[in-house]
């Protein structure tokens, strides 16, 4: 458990360190976007500012998942960060349908677009390069801490990689002489954005309803009925807590076994799930065949 809460406090750091990003990239993508008429750059840059925001639930869930058990929670608070998870991708989907909406109207009177200046590309792809090495770190941070928040966090730090490069594109696009392709590419911007959150909302409101991954579950259902101790599994239920996976078994074994042999069939179940399968949270229950 104490390794638990341990994770928990080191994937603080990627939200931070996304927060600190995102403030520095927000700022310079809408000075520089309004100084160069992008409305590619400054969609980017409003991705951003709900990316701090984002960025912030996530790190308010990892403080509240970090609260021990009380009496109106005792399974702990672990699911605070799944809501974290959620809250971002509300977020995230507001401005991503601002963006589209800001596009479709510059689009619609094209004879006022503006030529953006080639600063913006440079900005754009500098973003691009930043955003994908903090996505590296809180890739590898969130599968080594296993945290629903942080991987949210991660695809979300891709993302922006990605639109920043598309946000890029489209005003290369522009210097050509093809001022509707800046846009062109804030819509595709938005597109992005909104996407990125269907899947961060996807997952919560997955884990938050206690869906759990078939094709998962029947490799936990595998692992248990190679034991040859185990006659028969009747039954396997299993459902994401935060950064845990809470299974419960029902197996069937030979009704001559003592309650001390029947015990510690359960003890090795449950160790060969957590070294198999990392599940530190199994509840077994025990009948005769």
């Amino acid at each position: 458990m104490e390794e638990q809460y341990n994770n928990l406090k080191q994937g603080e750091r990627g939200a931070w360190l996304s927060i600190i990003v995102y403030i520095l990239l927000s700022a310079g993508k809408l000075a520089v976007g309004y100084w160069t008429n992008s409305e590619a750059l400054l969609a980017d840059g409003l991705n951003n500012t709900t990316d701090i925001m984002a960025s912030i639930a996530v790190l308010v869930g990892l403080r509240l998942s970090q609260k021990p058990p009380d009496l109106d929670h005792p399974y702990g608070h672990w699911r605070a960060e799944t809501v974290a998870s959620m809250i971002a991708s509300f977020i995230m989907m507001t401005v991503g349908l601002q963006v589209l909406y800001n596009a479709v109207k510059s689009l619609m009177n094209f004879q006022e677009i503006q030529m953006p200046d080639t600063i913006a590309m440079w900005v754009a792809l500098v973003s691009a390069g930043i955003m994908y090495g903090v996505y590296h770190y809180n890739r590898r941070l969130g599968e080594r801490i296993q945290s629903q928040a942080v991987t949210a966090a991660a695809q979300d730090n891709l993302s922006d990689a990605w639109v920043s490069i598309g946000a890029a594109v489209g005003i290369a696009g522009a210097q050509f002489g093809l001022p509707w392709l800046d846009p062109v590419a804030a819509f595709i911007v938005g597109l992005m954005i909104c996407r990125t959150a269907w899947g961060i909302f996807s997952v919560a409101s997955l884990n938050l309803t206690d869906g759990f991954d078939e094709t998962e579950l029947d490799l936990l259902r595998q692992t248990i009925e190679e034991m040859p101790e185990v006659k028969a599994l009747t039954d396997i239920k299993a459902r994401a807590h935060g950064n845990r996976v809470l299974v419960d078994v029902v197996i069937q074994v030979n009704p001559q076994l003592t309650v001390l042999e029947s015990h510690r069939i359960t003890e090795n179940i449950e160790e060969k799930m957590h070294r198999e399968h990392n599940i530190l949270n199994v509840h077994v229950h025990v009948e005769p065949l």
